[in-house]
């Protein structure tokens, strides 16, 4: 079953050990497994031992990408690993990262979660120059502008790269002697910093740290390049203009609510989010529930807000696998039934707030408006915690085109109406900022405001939206 949410694009994560670790390969899928959110279509690692890079990439989840006796052949002292969700490229094995290049200085992997809006014209410039490319994803446009550079000097060519391309880029870049973790100038995909057992680590997201028993250091900053090597750590930054815009969508949706991104913990934003909800759009009901799992903090915040008691009234199927995501006509018209079961002794007779965190295109809120009432729901008030998602993004997150995006054609209450709701009420952009703490200085909100931190040309949103 195809849900109705916004899609990430991909996770990174890479390590760097002060030895020799026939494990690392492990210690990669580990955090590669608590990244499995930002990605489901595939999954990737590369290892060094100082001579050469060797990959293991396959479609699929991690745990069905790599078996015990690929892990075990995965040792080296460097490592880095992805999981993707393609918003560019067809989901096939070419597509699938980490991107390995060889070239006339040695090896070259890269991982990258985010989109290039310029990808287009700098493959059309080095195909014309004698680029061959093997996949159709905008990272190995990434990878052969730093293997490009003449000179051989690594940060020269991070840099020399990151003068060329614009867009969202959290990178994983591995050579065969050292770990690279870029952010690109404004920030809008997260990348974190962390220490195990001596070694040096990066990923998307510090629940990763979490897993595999590491220490949090700190958030690598927009614009900032890491290089970790047999000399240490060493921060060198990347000189231009930039607006800090971390993607404000993390805190609504994509990032695990255990994670910290920019100094700012998920839950506690969601949970001030579902606070804020309660304060703009009161309801007069029974009982607060939520849209499992991505509705639950937000859900818990507005009921703590309004002084509604909170309870599960939706019980999610955690079993239905890959094989649902274009299921049967048949099955498709089940709809979210294959996935979600109403609590039918808990909402019977009930007046309810059902708090979700986005609506897209607004067919699945229809659907679970539809189950409560058949369940004997008296009322369903619909809240979401964050304001309707009426524009498109071109940094990394599938919402489609505009016309695909109901809150692009329909008022709030047309939307009610379409979904049934006996009232509906977004958290207003103001209100989700408050949450974050951050400021409306240091997020994009793009796909609630139309404002983007950087100009997206008319050829980037054309190969964004043929390559979907």
């Amino acid at each position: 079953m195809m849900e109705d949410k916004l899609k990430e694009a991909c996770g990174v994560f890479g390590i760097y050990s002060d030895h020799e670790d026939p494990a690392i390969g492990r210690t990669v899928y580990y955090g590669l497994y608590a990244l499995q959110h930002r990605g489901q279509e595939s999954a990737g690692i590369a290892v060094s031992s100082g001579k050469g890079i060797s990959c293991h990439r396959g479609l699929g989840l991690v745990s069905e990408v790599f078996s015990e006796k690929i892990l075990d052949s995965l040792s080296g002292y460097i490592a880095i690993g992805h999981v993707r969700y393609s918003t560019t490229g067809a989901n096939t094995l070419n597509n699938a990262q980490p991107l390995v290049v060889k070239y006339g200085k040695g090896a070259l992997a890269v991982a990258h979660n985010g989109n290039l809006v310029n990808a287009t014209d700098i493959r059309r410039e080095l195909e014309e120059s004698g680029a061959v490319f093997q996949s159709t994803v905008d990272s190995e446009v990434i990878a052969f502008l730093i293997a490009g550079e003449a000179s051989g000097d690594l940060i020269r060519a991070v840099k020399g790269c990151m003068d060329r391309i614009r867009g969202s880029y959290a990178l994983a870049i591995m050579t065969e002697d050292s770990l690279i973790g870029v952010r690109d100038p404004h920030g809008l995909r997260p990348l974190g910093l962390g220490r195990y057992n001596g070694s040096y680590i990066i990923s998307s997201e510090s629940c990763a740290f979490d897993t595999i028993g590491a220490e949090f250091v700190r958030d690598i900053e927009p614009g900032e390049i890491v290089i970790i090597n047999r000399d240490g750590l060493r921060s060198v930054r990347y000189e231009g203009p930039a607006r800090r815009s971390l993607c404000i969508f993390e805190f609504v949706y994509f990032a695990r609510p255990d994670s910290t991104i920019d100094g700012v913990n998920v839950h506690t934003a969601r949970w001030e989010a579902g606070k804020n909800l309660a304060v703009e759009h009161p309801a007069d009901a029974d009982l607060v529930i939520s849209v499992p799992d991505s509705g639950n903090v937000a859900a818990m915040g507005f009921a703590a807000a309004s002084g509604i008691p909170f309870g599960f009234g939706l019980i999610k199927n955690r079993y239905i696998g890959r094989t649902f995501i274009q299921p049967s006509q048949r099955l498709r018209n089940l709809g979210v039934r294959l996935k979600l079961s109403a609590l039918k002794d808990v909402i019977k007779g009930k007046r309810l707030v059902l708090v979700d965190d986005s609506i897209v295109r607004g067919t699945t809120s229809g659907q679970i408006v539809r189950m409560l009432k058949d369940a004997g729901a008296k009322e369903v008030h619909v809240r979401v915690s964050s304001p309707p998602i009426g524009f498109s993004c071109y940094f990394g997150i599938d919402t489609s085109s505009r016309r695909e995006l109901i809150a692009a054609s329909y008022t709030v209450d047309e939307i009610r109406k379409f979904i049934g709701a006996d009232s509906l009420g977004y958290l207003s952009l103001e209100g989700l900022i408050k949450s974050t703490g951050l400021g409306a200085d240091n997020l994009c909100t793009g796909c609630f405001s139309g404002d983007y931190p950087l100009q997206v040309p008319g050829e980037g949103k054309k190969y964004l939206f043929e390559k979907r």
